[in-house]
């Protein structure tokens, strides 16, 4: 086996050659065998041990077992005790997800802070296998059925090509010892009572299951790769990626067959899974929104908006003083009394100073809000009218900011100035406000 391992890292996981390794060892069959090879292999490697405090005594023995066997061995040790319960209770978990969020965050932490390369677990092919069939029994996409990767980020898995059979036969060839977890025993764990009750019926179907399993998956993996790829091809076709904003083209996404599955490749990413919502967006009205936890998707005519969520609190209202000349939040916007008129527009007006009263307010419009458009002889208009007929998105709506003069509109600032404050044949004092850039 270790001839064989060497040659598989050598295929597929060759980056390894030469680094700084964490192996997590739990003093169970599987990382035993684990540890046992990369020895054998002659790699630079420690050991990395979470005492979960979840069975008593034996979890003490666990670590006293694995803490004797490298220093027998002079391989460097990592070891942490962990409250599991406690944690699971205050951040209202399973005892299983509280442990793995515990082991991993610490897994990186020892990483970073001791300078390793990567860390190894010994998840193995029946680990896949019934990995595979909670995904299934719980429904899932193809990404479910495509089983545990060999890497993630910083985690690698080199003995995902072996069977628990085949790793068993090498611990007993080469007198291993390992501990045995009493709770594998129990049937408490969905994953127990797959590997107890279902797995075997498969395998005395097709005594070669688990080498068929692995057959699967790499069909699986092939398809998924495929998959991938034609999503990133419509992407270009149907996708404007602005700033921070993504819009989606409905006219070019609707002409897909199957429109829905690239929504969900492109989209879930960014932490959705209200897909039936995302799916109905697609014909809904304007304005109709779902959320993410830190982005939303906005329906908008003729296409889908994606944006980031603000989470941080803006001051709601900017005061511009009387002899102030600039602001830089959270516009960038000059004021400058000039002695005559120059060319207006949207980013340029020019208002009679004596019309004003300071300070003027920065703020973001409000249902309700009226104002007189310039060029409407004194002719008033919602705001909210003004943006439907401007055919403003609601995230456009949401960044348009309001200049006021005691509670009075004097710009929709980059659209419109109002006509109450322009200028006159009378007017003494211009005032020159300009947004830059």
């Amino acid at each position: 086996m270790k001839n064989t391992l060497q040659n598989h890292i050598e295929k597929e996981i060759p980056f390894l050659k030469q680094k700084k390794l964490l192996l997590a060892v739990s003093g169970g069959l599987d990382s035993m065998v684990l540890l046992h090879l990369f020895q054998e292999l002659h790699y630079d490697i420690a050991i990395a041990h979470c005492n979960f405090q979840l069975r008593g005594i034996e979890s003490f023995g666990d670590q006293k077992f694995v803490q004797d066997y490298a220093e027998e061995n002079g391989i460097p040790i990592f070891v942490t005790q962990f409250d599991t319960e406690a944690f699971a209770k205050d951040y209202k978990l399973s005892t299983q997800v509280a442990a793995r969020e515990l082991r991993y965050n610490w897994f990186y932490e020892l990483l970073e802070n001791e300078n390793y390369d990567y860390l190894l677990t010994a998840h193995h092919a029946d680990d896949n296998l019934e990995t595979f069939l909670i995904n299934l029994t719980r429904g899932t996409g193809l990404e479910g059925l495509t089983g545990i990767p060999v890497q993630n980020d910083k985690i690698i898995r080199p003995l995902l090509f072996l069977s628990r059979q085949e790793i068993d036969n090498y611990a007993k060839a080469h007198d291993i010892q390992w501990r045995e977890d009493s709770s594998n025993a129990s049937d408490k764990y969905v994953r127990n009572k797959i590997r107890h009750h279902l797995i075997p019926v498969f395998k005395e179907l097709n005594p070669n299951f688990i080498t068929s399993f692995l057959k699967t998956e790499a069909y699986l993996q092939e398809s998924l790769a495929m998959v991938e790829d034609a999503a990133i091809m419509v992407y270009q076709q149907v996708a404007n990626e602005v700033e921070d904003q993504i819009y989606f083209d409905l006219n070019q996404l609707l002409k897909l067959p199957n429109y829905q599955s690239y929504l969900y490749q492109w989209l879930k990413e960014f932490g959705f899974t209200a897909w039936n919502d995302i799916y109905d967006l697609v014909d809904s009205q304007s304005g109709k929104q779902v959320f993410a936890a830190d982005f939303r998707l906005l329906k908008d005519r003729d296409s889908l908006i994606l944006s980031p969520i603000d989470h941080s609190e803006i001051q709601e209202e900017f005061l511009v003083n009387e002899n102030q000349t600039e602001v830089k939040i959270p516009l960038n916007m000059t004021f400058c009394k000039v002695a005559g008129l120059s060319v207006a527009s949207n980013k340029t007006i020019f208002v009679d100073v004596d019309q004003l009263v300071f300070p003027l307010v920065l703020r973001k419009w409000k249902t309700g809000d009226v104002f007189t458009p310039f060029g409407m002889d004194g002719k008033s208009k919602k705001v909210s009218k003004f943006f439907k007929d401007e055919k403003l998105s609601l995230l456009e709506k949401e960044n348009t900011w309001l200049l006021c003069s005691n509670n009075q509109i004097v710009w929709i600032v980059g659209r419109r100035a109002d006509e109450r404050f322009k200028t006159t044949n009378s007017t003494k004092n211009i005032l020159k406000i300009e947004l830059e850039n």
